[in-house]
Protein backbone atom coordinates (compact mmCIF):
# COMPACT_ATOMS: atom_id res chain seq x y z
CA UNK A 1 0.00 0.00 0.00
CA UNK A 2 1.22 3.99 -0.54
CA UNK A 3 -0.99 5.30 1.52
CA UNK A 4 -0.49 4.52 5.44
CA UNK A 5 -3.18 5.08 7.93
CA UNK A 6 -1.81 5.23 11.44
CA UNK A 7 -3.69 5.42 14.40
CA UNK A 8 -3.83 8.74 14.64
CA UNK A 9 -5.11 9.31 11.35
CA UNK A 10 -7.97 10.84 12.47
CA UNK A 11 -6.73 13.86 13.60
CA UNK A 12 -4.98 14.58 9.89
CA UNK A 13 -8.20 15.36 8.43
CA UNK A 14 -11.82 15.31 8.17
CA UNK A 15 -11.39 11.81 6.13
CA UNK A 16 -9.33 10.21 8.39
CA UNK A 17 -6.81 9.19 5.61
CA UNK A 18 -3.49 10.68 4.64
CA UNK A 19 -3.15 14.56 4.33
CA UNK A 20 -1.57 15.50 0.55
CA UNK A 21 -1.03 18.37 -1.55
CA UNK A 22 -2.40 18.02 -5.01
CA UNK A 23 -0.48 19.08 -7.91
CA UNK A 24 -1.93 19.27 -11.55
CA UNK A 25 -0.62 20.75 -14.42
CA UNK A 26 -3.03 22.37 -17.24
CA UNK A 27 -1.52 21.04 -20.90
CA UNK A 28 -3.31 21.95 -23.94
CA UNK A 29 -5.09 19.59 -25.42
CA UNK A 30 -3.45 16.81 -25.92
CA UNK A 31 -1.84 12.89 -24.78
CA UNK A 32 -0.89 14.87 -21.05
CA UNK A 33 -4.41 16.34 -20.20
CA UNK A 34 -6.11 14.96 -17.09
CA UNK A 35 -9.51 15.74 -15.32
CA UNK A 36 -9.18 17.66 -12.28
CA UNK A 37 -12.46 16.54 -10.72
CA UNK A 38 -11.71 13.08 -11.69
CA UNK A 39 -8.54 13.80 -10.11
CA UNK A 40 -9.89 15.04 -6.77
CA UNK A 41 -12.26 11.79 -6.86
CA UNK A 42 -8.96 9.19 -7.47
CA UNK A 43 -7.58 10.95 -4.43
CA UNK A 44 -10.54 10.66 -2.20
CA UNK A 45 -10.94 7.03 -3.00
CA UNK A 46 -7.46 6.17 -2.14
CA UNK A 47 -8.43 7.63 1.44
CA UNK A 48 -6.02 10.46 1.19
CA UNK A 49 -7.15 13.89 2.45
CA UNK A 50 -6.51 16.92 -0.09
CA UNK A 51 -5.21 19.91 1.90
CA UNK A 52 -4.08 22.04 -1.15
CA UNK A 53 -4.46 22.05 -5.27
CA UNK A 54 -1.40 23.51 -6.81
CA UNK A 55 -2.17 24.47 -10.31
CA UNK A 56 -0.29 25.87 -13.01
CA UNK A 57 -0.52 26.08 -16.84
CA UNK A 58 2.61 24.79 -18.93
CA UNK A 59 2.98 24.01 -22.90
CA UNK A 60 5.26 20.91 -22.14
CA UNK A 61 6.36 18.95 -18.82
CA UNK A 62 9.72 20.20 -17.35
CA UNK A 63 12.11 17.50 -17.91
CA UNK A 64 13.61 17.92 -14.46
CA UNK A 65 10.88 18.41 -12.31
CA UNK A 66 7.80 18.42 -14.27
CA UNK A 67 6.37 21.30 -13.20
CA UNK A 68 9.44 23.82 -12.99
CA UNK A 69 11.34 25.06 -10.41
CA UNK A 70 9.04 27.94 -9.07
CA UNK A 71 6.31 25.49 -8.36
CA UNK A 72 8.46 23.12 -6.58
CA UNK A 73 9.59 26.36 -4.05
CA UNK A 74 5.47 26.46 -3.44
CA UNK A 75 5.34 22.73 -3.13
CA UNK A 76 7.44 22.60 -0.64
CA UNK A 77 5.53 25.60 1.40
CA UNK A 78 3.00 24.40 1.65
CA UNK A 79 4.40 21.20 2.85
CA UNK A 80 5.75 23.20 5.79
CA UNK A 81 2.34 24.80 5.97
CA UNK A 82 0.27 21.66 6.20
CA UNK A 83 2.83 19.97 7.95
CA UNK A 84 2.45 17.08 5.76
CA UNK A 85 4.79 14.47 3.82
CA UNK A 86 3.13 13.08 1.03
CA UNK A 87 2.77 15.42 -2.24
CA UNK A 88 1.05 13.44 -5.51
CA UNK A 89 0.68 14.57 -9.15
CA UNK A 90 -2.30 13.85 -11.34
CA UNK A 91 0.13 12.90 -14.44
CA UNK A 92 2.39 10.26 -14.65
CA UNK A 93 6.06 11.37 -13.81
CA UNK A 94 9.48 9.31 -15.03
CA UNK A 95 11.53 7.77 -12.39
CA UNK A 96 13.89 10.49 -12.87
CA UNK A 97 11.61 13.37 -12.09
CA UNK A 98 9.89 11.60 -9.05
CA UNK A 99 13.42 11.21 -7.61
CA UNK A 100 14.38 14.90 -8.41
CA UNK A 101 11.14 15.90 -6.47
CA UNK A 102 11.18 13.57 -3.79
CA UNK A 103 15.31 15.07 -2.98
CA UNK A 104 14.13 18.59 -2.92
CA UNK A 105 10.88 18.52 -1.16
CA UNK A 106 11.70 15.67 1.44
CA UNK A 107 8.42 13.90 1.00
CA UNK A 108 7.25 11.17 -0.61
CA UNK A 109 5.88 12.03 -4.41
CA UNK A 110 3.12 9.75 -5.70
CA UNK A 111 2.17 10.15 -9.75
CA UNK A 112 -0.82 9.14 -11.20
CA UNK A 113 0.07 5.73 -12.02
CA UNK A 114 1.00 4.35 -8.41
CA UNK A 115 -2.27 6.46 -7.51
CA UNK A 116 -4.47 4.42 -9.15
CA UNK A 117 -2.32 1.37 -8.13
CA UNK A 118 -3.32 2.03 -4.42
CA UNK A 119 -7.09 2.31 -5.05
CA UNK A 120 -6.68 -1.24 -7.09
CA UNK A 121 -4.55 -2.74 -4.05
CA UNK A 122 -7.13 -1.68 -1.63
CA UNK A 123 -9.79 -3.17 -3.82
CA UNK A 124 -8.89 -6.43 -4.85
CA UNK A 125 -10.57 -8.96 -2.92
CA UNK A 126 -10.19 -12.66 -4.63
CA UNK A 127 -6.70 -14.27 -4.73
CA UNK A 128 -6.68 -13.53 -8.89
CA UNK A 129 -7.62 -10.07 -8.43
CA UNK A 130 -4.55 -9.55 -5.32
CA UNK A 131 -2.06 -11.16 -7.86
CA UNK A 132 -2.77 -8.77 -10.70
CA UNK A 133 -2.24 -5.99 -8.64
CA UNK A 134 0.57 -7.29 -7.49
CA UNK A 135 1.62 -7.75 -10.65
CA UNK A 136 1.33 -4.18 -11.83
CA UNK A 137 2.82 -2.85 -8.42
CA UNK A 138 6.01 -4.92 -8.80
CA UNK A 139 6.22 -3.50 -12.83
CA UNK A 140 5.60 -0.19 -11.56
CA UNK A 141 8.23 -0.11 -8.77
CA UNK A 142 11.09 -1.83 -10.79
CA UNK A 143 11.82 1.41 -12.35
CA UNK A 144 12.35 2.89 -8.94
CA UNK A 145 14.14 0.39 -7.09
CA UNK A 146 16.96 2.55 -7.35
CA UNK A 147 15.41 5.19 -5.38
CA UNK A 148 15.74 3.51 -1.75
CA UNK A 149 19.92 2.81 -2.57
CA UNK A 150 20.69 6.41 -3.78
CA UNK A 151 22.89 6.71 -0.90
CA UNK A 152 25.02 4.07 -2.01
CA UNK A 153 25.19 4.32 -5.31
CA UNK A 154 28.60 5.86 -4.91
CA UNK A 155 30.27 2.30 -3.87
CA UNK A 156 29.75 0.91 -7.21
CA UNK A 157 32.69 1.14 -9.57
CA UNK A 158 35.57 -0.17 -10.90
CA UNK A 159 37.99 -2.56 -8.89
CA UNK A 160 37.96 -2.43 -5.29
CA UNK A 161 34.93 -0.42 -5.58
CA UNK A 162 31.81 -2.69 -5.75
CA UNK A 163 30.10 -1.80 -2.22
CA UNK A 164 26.43 -3.17 -0.36
CA UNK A 165 24.87 -0.78 -2.27
CA UNK A 166 25.18 -2.69 -5.57
CA UNK A 167 24.89 -5.61 -4.13
CA UNK A 168 21.65 -4.58 -2.07
CA UNK A 169 20.06 -3.39 -5.49
CA UNK A 170 21.09 -6.31 -7.33
CA UNK A 171 19.57 -8.80 -4.62
CA UNK A 172 16.52 -6.42 -4.77
CA UNK A 173 15.82 -6.77 -8.55
CA UNK A 174 16.58 -10.31 -8.87
CA UNK A 175 13.77 -10.93 -6.27
CA UNK A 176 11.52 -8.79 -7.84
CA UNK A 177 12.13 -10.61 -11.24
CA UNK A 178 11.72 -14.25 -9.74
CA UNK A 179 8.35 -12.64 -7.84
CA UNK A 180 7.18 -11.48 -11.58
CA UNK A 181 7.61 -14.76 -12.92
CA UNK A 182 6.27 -16.52 -10.56
CA UNK A 183 2.88 -14.73 -10.46
CA UNK A 184 2.90 -14.32 -14.23
CA UNK A 185 3.35 -18.48 -14.08
CA UNK A 186 0.26 -18.53 -11.52
CA UNK A 187 -1.97 -16.02 -13.65
CA UNK A 188 -1.62 -18.37 -16.96
CA UNK A 189 -3.25 -21.08 -14.88
CA UNK A 190 -5.90 -18.75 -14.13
CA UNK A 191 -6.16 -17.56 -17.67
CA UNK A 192 -6.12 -21.05 -19.36
CA UNK A 193 -9.09 -22.00 -16.09
CA UNK A 194 -10.95 -19.19 -17.56
CA UNK A 195 -10.32 -19.96 -21.20
CA UNK A 196 -11.50 -23.35 -20.30
CA UNK A 197 -14.92 -22.22 -18.71
CA UNK A 198 -14.80 -19.96 -22.02
CA UNK A 199 -14.70 -22.95 -24.23
CA UNK A 200 -17.28 -24.77 -22.15
CA UNK A 201 -19.95 -21.94 -22.59
CA UNK A 202 -19.60 -21.98 -26.32
CA UNK A 203 -19.78 -25.72 -26.93
CA UNK A 204 -23.33 -25.29 -24.81
CA UNK A 205 -24.20 -22.35 -27.00
CA UNK A 206 -24.58 -20.34 -23.77
CA UNK A 207 -23.69 -16.79 -25.39
CA UNK A 208 -21.34 -13.95 -23.10
CA UNK A 209 -22.39 -10.27 -22.56
CA UNK A 210 -19.97 -8.22 -20.53
CA UNK A 211 -20.53 -4.93 -19.12
CA UNK A 212 -17.82 -2.59 -19.49
CA UNK A 213 -17.39 1.21 -19.35
CA UNK A 214 -15.79 3.74 -17.08
CA UNK A 215 -15.09 3.76 -14.38
CA UNK A 216 -18.13 4.60 -11.13
CA UNK A 217 -20.47 4.51 -14.86
CA UNK A 218 -23.05 2.01 -12.59
CA UNK A 219 -21.83 -1.11 -14.31
CA UNK A 220 -22.33 -3.28 -11.04
CA UNK A 221 -25.66 -1.81 -9.87
CA UNK A 222 -26.55 -2.25 -13.24
CA UNK A 223 -25.36 -6.20 -13.24
CA UNK A 224 -26.31 -6.37 -9.23
CA UNK A 225 -30.29 -5.56 -10.50
CA UNK A 226 -30.28 -7.25 -13.67
CA UNK A 227 -29.12 -10.54 -11.79
CA UNK A 228 -29.92 -10.08 -8.10
CA UNK A 229 -26.10 -11.06 -7.56
CA UNK A 230 -24.20 -8.66 -4.51
CA UNK A 231 -21.46 -7.70 -5.80
CA UNK A 232 -20.06 -4.27 -4.48
CA UNK A 233 -21.27 -1.17 -5.83
CA UNK A 234 -20.49 2.54 -4.58
CA UNK A 235 -20.38 5.46 -5.85
CA UNK A 236 -16.48 5.76 -6.18
CA UNK A 237 -13.82 5.06 -8.64
CA UNK A 238 -12.93 1.30 -9.06
CA UNK A 239 -15.44 -0.53 -6.95
CA UNK A 240 -15.06 -3.26 -8.68
CA UNK A 241 -12.10 -4.88 -9.90
CA UNK A 242 -12.89 -8.72 -9.60
CA UNK A 243 -15.05 -10.37 -12.91
CA UNK A 244 -18.11 -11.53 -11.93
CA UNK A 245 -20.42 -13.49 -14.11
CA UNK A 246 -23.95 -14.41 -13.37
CA UNK A 247 -26.79 -16.24 -15.43
CA UNK A 248 -29.38 -13.71 -17.17
CA UNK A 249 -32.53 -14.66 -18.89
CA UNK A 250 -33.05 -12.90 -22.43
CA UNK A 251 -36.50 -13.20 -23.55
CA UNK A 252 -36.26 -15.26 -26.94
CA UNK A 253 -32.33 -16.50 -26.10
CA UNK A 254 -32.60 -18.09 -23.09
CA UNK A 255 -29.92 -17.54 -20.40
CA UNK A 256 -27.02 -15.68 -21.01
CA UNK A 257 -23.64 -15.10 -18.89
CA UNK A 258 -23.60 -11.85 -17.94
CA UNK A 259 -20.00 -10.46 -16.83
CA UNK A 260 -18.72 -7.54 -15.05
CA UNK A 261 -15.91 -5.72 -15.52
CA UNK A 262 -13.32 -3.21 -14.26
CA UNK A 263 -13.84 -0.07 -15.08
CA UNK A 264 -11.73 1.86 -17.64
CA UNK A 265 -10.37 5.53 -17.07
CA UNK A 266 -8.42 7.85 -19.22
CA UNK A 267 -4.52 6.90 -19.60
CA UNK A 268 -5.27 3.48 -18.05
CA UNK A 269 -1.74 2.49 -17.59
CA UNK A 270 -0.74 0.19 -19.95
CA UNK A 271 1.04 -2.48 -16.72
CA UNK A 272 -2.16 -2.37 -15.51
CA UNK A 273 -4.06 -3.42 -18.71
CA UNK A 274 -1.73 -5.63 -19.23
CA UNK A 275 -1.74 -7.22 -15.47
CA UNK A 276 -5.57 -7.69 -16.31
CA UNK A 277 -5.27 -9.09 -19.34
CA UNK A 278 -6.67 -12.35 -17.68
CA UNK A 279 -9.76 -10.47 -16.72
CA UNK A 280 -10.30 -8.35 -19.61
CA UNK A 281 -10.37 -10.95 -22.28
CA UNK A 282 -13.74 -11.73 -20.60
CA UNK A 283 -14.20 -8.77 -22.32
CA UNK A 284 -12.42 -9.28 -25.86
CA UNK A 285 -14.22 -13.27 -25.84
CA UNK A 286 -17.71 -11.91 -25.09
CA UNK A 287 -20.41 -12.02 -27.59
CA UNK A 288 -21.92 -8.69 -26.78
CA UNK A 289 -20.44 -5.71 -25.28
CA UNK A 290 -22.99 -3.53 -22.88
CA UNK A 291 -20.69 -0.07 -22.95
CA UNK A 292 -22.36 1.38 -20.15
CA UNK A 293 -21.87 5.15 -19.75
CA UNK A 294 -22.86 7.89 -17.47
CA UNK A 295 -24.85 9.78 -19.15
CA UNK A 296 -25.66 12.96 -16.80
CA UNK A 297 -21.25 13.63 -16.33
CA UNK A 298 -19.88 16.49 -18.40
CA UNK A 299 -17.08 14.25 -19.39
CA UNK A 300 -19.39 11.54 -20.93
CA UNK A 301 -17.82 12.17 -24.77
CA UNK A 302 -14.51 11.94 -23.25
CA UNK A 303 -15.19 8.92 -21.06
CA UNK A 304 -16.11 7.30 -24.41
CA UNK A 305 -13.56 7.77 -26.48
CA UNK A 306 -11.21 6.84 -22.98
CA UNK A 307 -13.11 3.24 -22.91
CA UNK A 308 -12.96 3.08 -26.88
CA UNK A 309 -9.10 2.93 -26.19
CA UNK A 310 -8.51 0.25 -23.91
CA UNK A 311 -11.14 -2.17 -25.69
CA UNK A 312 -8.82 -1.19 -28.48
CA UNK A 313 -5.64 -2.12 -26.56
CA UNK A 314 -7.46 -5.53 -25.74
CA UNK A 315 -8.65 -6.50 -28.94
CA UNK A 316 -12.12 -6.39 -28.03
CA UNK A 317 -13.23 -3.63 -30.40
CA UNK A 318 -14.38 -5.57 -33.10
CA UNK A 319 -17.29 -7.22 -30.96
CA UNK A 320 -20.46 -6.32 -31.45
CA UNK A 321 -21.53 -3.31 -28.66
CA UNK A 322 -24.73 -1.95 -27.55
CA UNK A 323 -24.13 1.06 -25.52
CA UNK A 324 -26.34 1.84 -22.36
CA UNK A 325 -26.63 5.07 -21.36
CA UNK A 326 -27.10 4.76 -17.86
CA UNK A 327 -28.08 7.29 -14.69
CA UNK A 328 -31.29 8.93 -16.95
CA UNK A 329 -32.79 10.08 -13.99
CA UNK A 330 -29.97 12.76 -13.11
CA UNK A 331 -31.48 13.92 -16.42
CA UNK A 332 -34.17 16.79 -16.62
CA UNK A 333 -35.73 15.25 -19.01
CA UNK A 334 -34.40 11.22 -19.18
CA UNK A 335 -36.63 8.51 -20.38
CA UNK A 336 -36.35 4.81 -20.93
CA UNK A 337 -35.83 4.43 -24.80
CA UNK A 338 -33.89 2.39 -27.51
CA UNK A 339 -32.41 4.35 -30.11
CA UNK A 340 -32.14 2.19 -33.79
CA UNK A 341 -29.76 2.71 -36.79
CA UNK A 342 -30.92 3.30 -40.57
CA UNK A 343 -31.32 -0.43 -40.48
CA UNK A 344 -34.01 -0.78 -37.35
CA UNK A 345 -31.21 -2.57 -35.29
CA UNK A 346 -30.68 -1.11 -31.34
CA UNK A 347 -27.54 0.67 -30.82
CA UNK A 348 -27.93 2.25 -27.03
CA UNK A 349 -30.50 1.79 -24.69
CA UNK A 350 -31.53 4.64 -22.03
CA UNK A 351 -32.05 3.40 -18.67
CA UNK A 352 -31.37 4.12 -14.63
CA UNK A 353 -30.01 1.02 -13.31
CA UNK A 354 -30.89 3.29 -9.60
CA UNK A 355 -34.22 3.58 -10.23
CA UNK A 356 -34.94 0.36 -12.59
CA UNK A 357 -36.13 2.01 -15.67
CA UNK A 358 -35.61 0.68 -19.05
CA UNK A 359 -34.57 -2.81 -18.07
CA UNK A 360 -37.33 -4.39 -20.68
CA UNK A 361 -36.01 -1.88 -23.58
CA UNK A 362 -32.65 -3.39 -22.36
CA UNK A 363 -33.51 -6.86 -22.56
CA UNK A 364 -35.30 -6.76 -26.01
CA UNK A 365 -32.40 -4.80 -27.33
CA UNK A 366 -29.91 -7.59 -26.21
CA UNK A 367 -32.35 -10.11 -27.96
CA UNK A 368 -32.71 -8.28 -31.44
CA UNK A 369 -28.77 -8.68 -31.33
CA UNK A 370 -28.06 -11.70 -30.26
CA UNK A 371 -30.88 -13.52 -32.07
CA UNK A 372 -30.70 -14.55 -35.25
CA UNK A 373 -33.62 -16.48 -37.12
CA UNK A 374 -36.44 -17.00 -35.03
CA UNK A 375 -38.21 -20.09 -34.44
CA UNK A 376 -41.57 -19.85 -33.79
CA UNK A 377 -44.87 -22.17 -33.80
CA UNK A 378 -46.71 -25.41 -33.06
CA UNK A 379 -45.17 -28.61 -33.86
CA UNK A 380 -46.81 -32.19 -32.83
CA UNK A 381 -44.40 -34.67 -30.78
CA UNK A 382 -45.72 -38.01 -30.49
CA UNK A 383 -44.74 -40.00 -26.93
CA UNK A 384 -41.57 -41.62 -28.75
CA UNK A 385 -40.49 -37.71 -28.43
CA UNK A 386 -40.16 -37.69 -25.03
CA UNK A 387 -36.42 -36.93 -25.32
CA UNK A 388 -36.81 -34.11 -27.47
CA UNK A 389 -39.81 -32.64 -25.60
CA UNK A 390 -37.31 -32.66 -22.44
CA UNK A 391 -34.73 -30.66 -24.24
CA UNK A 392 -37.21 -27.91 -25.60
CA UNK A 393 -38.62 -27.00 -21.63
CA UNK A 394 -34.72 -27.56 -20.71
CA UNK A 395 -33.56 -24.31 -23.03
CA UNK A 396 -37.11 -22.76 -22.43
CA UNK A 397 -38.59 -23.11 -25.77
CA UNK A 398 -41.83 -23.88 -24.83
CA UNK A 399 -44.72 -21.45 -24.80
CA UNK A 400 -47.50 -23.89 -24.01
CA UNK A 401 -48.85 -27.04 -24.57
CA UNK A 402 -51.71 -29.53 -24.41
CA UNK A 403 -52.45 -32.82 -26.10
CA UNK A 404 -54.50 -34.35 -29.31
CA UNK A 405 -56.67 -36.70 -28.81
CA UNK A 406 -55.07 -39.44 -29.99
CA UNK A 407 -52.08 -38.83 -27.23
CA UNK A 408 -49.91 -36.60 -29.41
CA UNK A 409 -48.08 -33.37 -27.40
CA UNK A 410 -48.82 -30.21 -29.23
CA UNK A 411 -46.08 -27.73 -28.35
CA UNK A 412 -45.83 -23.89 -29.00
CA UNK A 413 -42.38 -23.43 -29.74
CA UNK A 414 -40.49 -19.66 -29.94
CA UNK A 415 -36.71 -20.13 -29.30
CA UNK A 416 -34.06 -19.04 -31.66
CA UNK A 417 -33.53 -21.28 -34.79
CA UNK A 418 -30.14 -22.76 -34.27
CA UNK A 419 -31.23 -23.42 -30.74
CA UNK A 420 -34.38 -25.64 -32.03
CA UNK A 421 -31.54 -27.35 -34.67
CA UNK A 422 -29.46 -28.21 -31.87
CA UNK A 423 -32.00 -29.71 -29.90
CA UNK A 424 -32.83 -32.41 -32.79
CA UNK A 425 -29.71 -32.90 -32.88
CA UNK A 426 -28.94 -34.02 -29.41
CA UNK A 427 -32.59 -35.73 -30.03
CA UNK A 428 -31.56 -37.58 -32.81
CA UNK A 429 -34.58 -36.64 -34.66
CA UNK A 430 -34.32 -35.24 -38.17
CA UNK A 431 -34.99 -31.93 -39.04
CA UNK A 432 -37.57 -33.53 -42.33
CA UNK A 433 -40.10 -33.66 -39.72
CA UNK A 434 -40.32 -30.15 -39.69
CA UNK A 435 -38.06 -28.51 -42.49
CA UNK A 436 -39.31 -29.38 -46.07
CA UNK A 437 -36.17 -28.58 -48.18
CA UNK A 438 -37.70 -26.77 -51.07
CA UNK A 439 -39.32 -24.14 -48.76
CA UNK A 440 -37.64 -21.41 -46.60
CA UNK A 441 -39.45 -21.73 -43.45
CA UNK A 442 -40.35 -24.12 -41.26
CA UNK A 443 -43.81 -26.26 -40.88
CA UNK A 444 -45.48 -28.16 -38.63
Amino acid sequence: MFFERPEGAQRQGASGGERAVLVHIDFPEGANREDVAEFYELVTSAGADPVELVTTKRDAPDPKTFVGRGKVDEISDLLRLHDTQLVIFNHALSPSQERNLEKVLQCRVLDRTGLILDIFAQRARTHEGKLQVELAQLQYQSTRLVRGWTHLERQKGGIGMRGPGETQLETDRRLLRERVKNIHARLEKVRSQREQGRRSRKRSSVPTVALVGYTNAGKSTLFNALTEAEVYAADQLFATLDPTLRRYAVDDIGDVVLADTVGFIRHLPHKLVEAFQATLQEAAEADLLLHVIDCATSERDANVEAVDSVLQEIHADEVATLRVYNKIDLLEHGTARIDRDDMGQPVAVWLSAQQGEGFAELNRAIAEILGNELFEQEICLTPADAKLRAILYELGGVRGERFSDNGDMLLQVRMQLDDFRMALSRANVAEQRFFHPQREHWER
